[in-house]
C-alpha cells in the first residue's frame, strides 16, 4: 500500500484514538510540582557542588538526558507533521507536542531548584543539542509508527525508573508524572500500528525489522551520549534487560504477536525471521547481565552495567 493510501485508511482510527487520549489525560500543572521552597538565587560563575544533591552518576546522566530529549521537541514535531501530515493526524501530532513541551518545562525546573545538575552545563548542552537537531527520522508512515511505539515505551520506563533512584518524593513525582503521559502516548502509538498491521501487515513487519534491529533512542544526537548511556545501564535504568524484557518480550512477541502472523509475503516473512532472531540474541545478552549483576550483588560489589 503507498503510504499516502495508508494514512487515509487509518485516519478514522486516529480520529477515534485522538478521543480516547483526550478523555484519559490528566490536565496537571509543572508549577505545582516542583519544589520552589528548595531554590536559590544562582550567583555569576558560581560553581556547582554536586554535594548539594548526592545521587549515582547514572541517575544524573539520566537526568541529563531525559530532559535534553524533551528539549529537541521541535525536531520530533517537524518530522511527525511530515510524515503524518494534517487532518485528525495533525491534531494528534499538536496535542502531543503541547503535551510534550510541558515535560520539559516541569524537569527542568524541578533540575533547576534542586541543582541536582549543573545548570551551566545543561545550557551549553541544550544548545548544542537543539541548535544540531539531531534525531532519529523514519522515512515513512510505517517506520515512523513502529518506531514511535518503541520509544514512547522506552522513554516511559527510563522516566519512570530513573524517578525510582532519585533521593526526594518530589523528584519521584515529577518523573512519575511525565512517564504517566508518555504511557498514554505508547497506548496511541501501539493502536495506530495495531491498525496499520491489520491494513497491511507486509508492510508493517517490514517496518518492525527495520526499527527493531536498527533501534536508537531519541537522545543519540547529544554529546558525550555513549557514556551516558553506559552510566544509565550501570544503575539499571536502561539496559538490554530493559529493553529484552519490557519492549521487545511484551511488544514485539507478544502484543504485536509476530511470530502468529499470518498472510505475509516472502519479504516480510523473511524479515520476521530476522526479529525473531535478534529478539533471541538480545535475550541472551540480557540473561548474561542478570546472571552478572546476581553475582556482583551477592558478593557485595558494585553492579556493572552491559559492555
Amino acid at each position: 500500500m503507498e503510504d499516502r493510501a495508508l494514512l487515509e485508511e487509518l485516519e478514522p482510527t486516529v480520529a477515534r484514538l485522538l478521543d480516547k487520549h483526550l478523555a484519559r489525560a490528566k490536565e496537571w500543572f509543572p508549577h505545582e510540582m516542583v519544589p520552589w521552597s528548595k531554590g536559590r538565587d544562582f550567583e555569576p560563575d558560581e560553581v556547582w557542588d554536586p554535594v548539594e544533591y548526592p545521587v549515582p552518576e547514572g541517575v544524573r546522566s539520566a537526568l541529563f538526558l531525559n530532559l535534553l530529549t524533551e528539549d529537541n521537541l521541535p525536531y520530533y514535531y517537524h518530522t511527525i507533521q511530515n510524515v503524518f501530515g494534517d487532518g485528525a493526524w495533525g491534531e494528534w501530532a499538536r496535542r502531543w507536542t503541547a503535551e510534550e513541551g510541558r515535560h520539559a518545562i516541569v524537569i527542568r525546573d524541578y533540575l533547576t531548584v534542586t541543582r541536582a545538575l549543573d545548570a551551566t552545563e545543561l545550557e551549553r548542552a541544550r544548545m548544542r543539542q537543539v541548535s544540531g537537531g539531531i534525531t532519529p527520522e523514519p522515512q515513512n508512515p510505517a517506520d515512523t509508527m513502529t518506531y514511535v511505539t518503541m520509544q514512547e515505551l522506552a522513554t516511559r520506563i527510563a522516566h519512570l525508573n530513573t524517578g525510582k533512584l532519585l533521593t526526594d518524593r518530589a523528584g519521584y513525582e515529577v518523573m512519575a508524572r511525565v512517564a504517566a503521559d508518555e504511557n498514554l502516548h505508547y497506548l496511541f502509538y501501539r493502536g495506530i500500528t495495531d491498525a496499520a498491521l491489520e491494513v497491511d501487515p507486509s508492510m508493517v513487519v517490514l517496518a518492525i525489522d527495520r526499527q527493531v534491529r536498527g533501534f536508537d533512542m531519541p537522545g543519540t544526537g547529544i554529546a558525550d551520549f555513549p557514556t551516558h548511556a553506559r552510566r544509565i545501564a550501570k544503575v539499571g535504568i536502561y539496559d538490554f534487560v530493559q529493553h529484552h524484557d519490557h519492549i521487545l518480550v511484551p511488544l514485539v512477541l507478544r502484543h504485536w504477536k509476530l511470530e502468529k502472523l499470518e498472510g505475509l509475503s516472502g519479504e516480510a516473512d523473511e524479515a520476521r525471521e530476522r526479529v525473531l532472531t535478534y529478539v533471541a540474541r538480545v535475550g541472551i545478552a540480557a540473561g548474561r547481565l542478570k546472571d552478572r549483576r546476581a553475582r556482583e550483588e551477592k558478593q557485595g560489589e558494585e553492579p556493572q552495567g552491559e559492555d
